[in-house]
Order: structure tokens, then sequence, then C-alpha cells
């Protein structure tokens, strides 16, 4: 089970929490100007790395807020928890922590 920290109400078990998807997916300038596949790639086509993903979440049963997890698919670790007003932190240091950790298990240091 994942342990989350809500922004405003700290560490909190998953059952908390509901998922909401990608976050920073902006939604269209001219909305009446998208025709059907248009809307149909806004609606229902996200991206699915592997790896640093940021994502929306809502702290149902706690505070009732919504705000952003930047979490690793494959590890499942959750790397930053941030506000929806705040900025998506950078990823160069991730980069670097993967980097470090991948050289770990390879069983060398770095």
């Amino acid at each position: 089970m994942l342990l989350i920290t809500c922004p405003w109400c700290g560490p909190r078990e998953e059952t908390e929490y509901h998922y909401g998807g990608q976050a920073h997916v902006p939604y269209p300038e001219n909305p009446a100007d998208l025709d059907d596949r248009q809307w149909a790639e806004y609606v229902f086509y996200r991206d699915n790395p592997k790896g640093p993903f940021a994502e929306r979440w809502a702290h149902s049963t706690g505070c009732r807020r919504w705000f952003n997890v930047l979490r690793d698919t494959a590890s499942y670790e959750i790397l930053a928890v941030y506000r929806l007003d705040e900025p998506r932190p950078g990823l160069p240091a991730l980069s670097d922590r993967r980097q470090t950790i991948e050289a770990e298990a390879a069983g060398g240091t770095r």
C-alpha cells in the first residue's frame, strides 16, 4: 500500500485518496474548434511512461483537496508531492537519482 503525503494533512494511506489521472493536461484553448478526433484525444489519450509520471490525486476522506504527485510507475515510489498552484519539480535530479539506483542494482556504486 502506498503512503501518500497530502500537502495539507500529512502522510496517509492510499485508501484515503482517489486517483485523478495524468496531471498538467491543458484544457483546449478553443474547444468549439475541435473535431471529434481531437476531442477524443483530449479526453481519452494519456501518456503511459515507465518512470517518473505526474498524476492528480484527491484526498477524498480527508481535506477533499486535489494535488499532484510525481510517482515512478516502475517502482511505485513517490518522488514528490506538490499543490496544484506549485510548479512541477524538475527531473534532472531525479535522473541522477535513477542512475544511482541502477548502478547500485548492477553491483557498482556511484
